[in-house]
């Protein structure tokens, strides 16, 4: 073998192991999708979602005038009122918040669980989260989980792992909300942020302003 052909060969050999024993990068899931309801016979949109990086951003038909950002690392979720100049936490504003959010598909409950935490406490002896099975949707395998909690606060969510998401929720009254039409897409960082000049509106303040104020009558005592 000639000098040239030996060199080249172990150039390549060397790539190789280099490539080998790199590590693996883990490519941030980015998709876009229709929130679709279903209940019976009947069928409705109620929104739409995108995610990117571990966090997402819900639109709904029932509140047209802003969006959602959840972000399960922090973990946050707020509601963005763009005309309103506003963005103020989440909480209960809508159930969405609280079952499409970005998972660790290894411990989904854990991420379940700090977002419920942001709209009320967590009673750990009442909300309960377990492993349910399997099923394949759409041709794709998907882990069922199983979330109970009180006052019919429960689901139950199919994971896509490799979306690392929740494409189907289960509700307690027994409709089913499931991500049609997922568009596997880029999607634009500024999607995910507040946008900039809001100012962050909290609803106690407002509240214990109003208490102060000569216009508070405070309810009568109870007998």
């Amino acid at each position: 073998m000639k000098r040239h052909e030996k060199t080249r060969a172990a150039a390549g050999l060397l790539a190789i192991a280099m490539l080998t024993n790199a590590p693996t990068q883990v490519v941030a899931q980015q998709f876009s999708a229709d929130l679709v309801a279903r209940k019976g016979d009947a069928a409705t949109i109620v929104g739409a979602l995108r995610v990117s990086d571990g966090k997402v951003r819900i639109e709904t038909s029932a509140l047209p005038d802003g969006f959602f950002l959840i972000d399960t690392a922090k973990p946050a979720a707020v509601f963005v009122r763009p005309g309103a100049h506003v963005f103020m936490d989440a909480r209960q504003s809508s159930p969405l918040t609280g079952m499409f959010v970005a998972v660790d598909p290894d411990d989904p409950c854990r991420q379940w669980q700090a977002i419920a935490q942001l709209s009320a406490p967590v009673d750990l002896a009442t909300w309960h989260c377990e492993r349910d099975g399997a099923e394949a949707i759409a041709g794709r395998d998907t882990e069922i989980y199983r979330i109970t909690a009180p006052t019919g606060a429960g689901f139950v969510g199919w994971i896509d792992r490799t979306r690392r998401f929740p494409v189907q929720i289960r509700t307690a009254d027994g409709t089913v909300i499931a991500a049609d039409h997922i568009r596997d897409e880029p999607q634009p960082a500024l999607a995910f942020e507040v946008p900039a000049g809001l100012r962050k509106f909290d609803p106690q303040a407002l509240i214990r302003r109003i208490q102060q104020s000569d216009v508070w009558v405070a309810p009568p005592a109870s007998q």
